[in-house]
């Protein structure tokens, strides 16, 4: 399976889902492939330095993460996508309407409710860990309570 994580600029939520997911994924033995794009990304921009900062201390390392841009090949390769919000969700639909059915919020495909997961861009480090929280919790729903992955 190829999951696709978006977010705004790709620096924050989803390269942090990525990464989460990519190492419950090795922990799990699952078959997974996961990639991650922004809407208005920067291609080559670094993940920001309080995504690296928090999850250093799941032992994951984002600084080498570059941003890219969300272009159609991502879309079409993936076989699930999944936004940090539901104003990205609706970008990616209103534009690629042959994505109905594989789009959905993080929150949306873990719990059923259609809602966004907090943007921390700019904020302090503790805002950036209550995002990955938020992001890990729903992730190991999926991963572990429903086994969706």
């Amino acid at each position: 399976m190829n999951i696709l994580f978006i977010c705004t600029g790709n620096t924050c939520r989803s390269p942090m889902a990525q990464a989460l997911l990519e190492k419950m994924a090795e922990e799990k033995g699952l078959d997974i492939r996961v990639t991650s794009a922004g809407i208005f990304a920067l291609d080559g921009e670094e993940a920001s330095h309080n995504a690296i900062e928090v999850l250093k201390a799941e032992g994951i390392d984002l600084s080498n993460h570059r941003a890219r841009l969300l272009h159609r090949d991502l879309v079409e390769e993936a076989d699930l996508i999944l936004t940090m919000s539901k104003s990205h969700k609706d970008a990616i639909l209103s534009k690629y309407h042959f994505l109905e059915g594989k789009v959905f919020t993080l929150k949306e495909y873990a719990y059923g409710k259609e809602e966004d997961i907090a943007d921390p861009f700019g904020g302090d480090l503790e805002s950036y860990k209550r995002t990955k929280e938020e992001i890990k919790e729903a992730l190991r729903q999926l991963t572990i309570d429903n086994g969706q992955f």
